[in-house]
């Protein structure tokens, strides 16, 4: 028998949410510009796009900073601070054109030195949380004023796709050389807004960035990014106008329906996941994270914890992307009896005590896997991790509960989630068959017929060999005014491109 009903671990989530061309094409017509536009969202870990260590920063970071690339809505790269790209006939070299008379907003400017100066700095700074990313690249060549080449230790036809996230974001050589420290709260980029204040935990004030690459794109004048509102006031924070959109939980949805609100259900690469150290015992056997697989419910997981927004899931990407592997669905299906086993031939007959991390009290996820973990021998604790701990770095704590935001590219969200060196794999190792489907995949270039095959091979060998417990995705959810449009949904980094705000 459960030792907690539905309905209490139901009432308890209630409680928590009531307390492909270069230029955005724009259908609104140019006097609907200016305005200023409200966002409630995460505020940066830090505005230096090298030493973020939160994958969600990137929301924030692409305000102030532009890349090489940009992701289209459904997650292919395309260009941005460069036209163009081309790679050489084996793949090993990649030059990137950039567009002429590109500036960053302290007036630097935004040419090939200053492209290699960003990247070589992301390779190889000792605090930077990119660098594993940009390992392929020995070296880094100067043709022209516009144009620079990667030189790469293998063929990579991923660069692109890497590029068009915080990895390609190209940061001011002339900030870095001044005061590198201050680019933690002072970003000095060349992206579509530049900023005027910051207060960490507050909010961040913008305005349009006039020498941005695509300005005529941005439509509005003036962007605040603003802490996201409590779930409890998140409606009557838009209705009030003190925010124009705003993330909202799924329990909020009819409640910002009914009050006459636009409402976005965007599905995007975000999964919930378990992480999971296996150094640390007892899942330095895989019998036991298997087992621990086996024990969750998902669909409950999903109808509870998120009010039926979402999927089921074993990988880190979502349905209908081309990384899905069709072979993983169900790879460890909700069977009690199967988990009981797996703990028996681990050597825990009559069950074993584990410690599971969280990020808050009373966290209603958290406390129905602990519920159904209990229900197969896992005797689980719930705790709360430090304020402020960064368990990525530090890998304090072997079990949490977590989320998982995708990357531009697929092979680097593998090399984080399951590279020796990645933030997200606690156990800083892996089986070297890993490393072997992803420089498979990344050698196939992205146009041929059998990249998604490879790509999906990667997966397998990934998911199949390593302890991260993938739960469900979910999707992004925005409530907004009804004056705010043209807000498109994408899978990726959420854009601003083509917004209007009508009041």
């Amino acid at each position: 028998m459960r030792t907690r009903t539905l309905t209490t671990v139901l009432a308890a989530l209630l409680l928590l949410a009531g307390c492909a061309g270069e230029t955005t094409p724009t259908s609104q017509d140019a006097t609907a510009a200016g305005g200023s536009l409200t966002w409630g969202w995460h505020l940066p870990s830090t505005w230096d796009p090298v030493t973020s260590t939160v994958g969600q920063d990137v929301h924030a970071l692409s305000l102030a900073y532009a890349a090489l690339t940009k992701q289209d809505v459904d997650g292919n790269a395309v260009p941005a601070l460069a036209e163009g790209w081309e790679y050489n006939a084996t793949g090993d070299e990649v030059t990137f054109t950039l567009r002429d008379g590109l500036t960053f907003t302290d007036g630097t400017p935004l040419d090939a030195e200053a492209v290699k100066a960003s990247l070589l700095r992301g390779r190889d700074a000792p605090d930077s949380t990119i660098g594993a990313q940009l390992g392929v690249v020995t070296d880094i060549r100067v043709d022209s004023p516009t144009e620079v080449t990667l030189l790469l230790n293998q063929p990579d036809y991923q660069i692109p796709l890497l590029l068009s996230g915080k990895t390609g974001m190209i940061v001011s050589p002339t900030a870095v050389e001044t005061d590198v420290a201050g680019l933690a709260t002072q970003p000095a980029g060349a992206g579509p807004f530049a900023l005027d204040e910051y207060v960490p935990a507050s909010h961040a004030t913008l305005h349009k960035n006039e020498d941005y690459w695509d300005a005529d794109a941005i439509l509005v004048d003036d962007f605040e990014l603003r802490v996201p509102p409590d779930p409890t006031v998140a409606v009557a924070g838009i209705q009030s106008g003190q925010f124009d959109v705003a993330v909202i939980p799924p329990a909020q949805l009819e409640a910002a329906r009914a009050a006459g609100l636009e409402v976005d259900v965007i599905d995007v690469f975000t999964v919930r996941v378990l992480d999971v150290n296996n150094t640390v015992e007892p899942f330095d056997d895989p019998l036991v994270t298997q087992a621990i697989s086996h024990a969750i419910d998902r669909q409950e997981l999903v109808d509870v914890a998120f009010f039926g927004e979402g999927d089921p899931n074993w990988q880190p990407f979502p349905r209908d992307y081309l990384a899905w592997n069709d072979e993983l669905d169900q790879l460890y299906p909700f069977d009690q009896d199967r988990a009981r086993e797996l703990l028996a031939q681990a050597g825990y007959p009559d069950g074993v005590a584990v410690t599971l991390t969280t990020q808050a009290e009373n966290d209603p996820l958290a406390e129905l896997l602990q519920q159904q973990l209990q229900e197969v021998g896992i005797d689980v604790t719930l705790e709360v991790a430090t304020p402020g701990a960064n368990n990525y770095v530090t890998r304090q704590y072997p079990f949490v509960v977590d989320s998982f935001s995708g990357r531009e590219s697929p092979l680097q969200s593998l090399e984080v989630l399951f590279g020796p060196e990645g933030l997200m794999n606690l156990g800083r190792n892996a089986p070297p068959e890993i490393q072997q489907a992803i420089d498979v995949a990344r050698s196939t270039p992205l146009d041929d017929p059998g990249y998604e095959q490879a790509v999906q091979d990667a997966v397998a060998a990934a998911v199949t060999t390593m302890p991260n417990t993938f739960l469900f995705t979910w999707p992004r959810i925005f409530a907004r005014d009804p004056s705010v449009q043209g807000l498109e949904h994408y899978i990726g980094t959420q854009r601003f491109e083509g917004v209007t705000v009508g009041r």
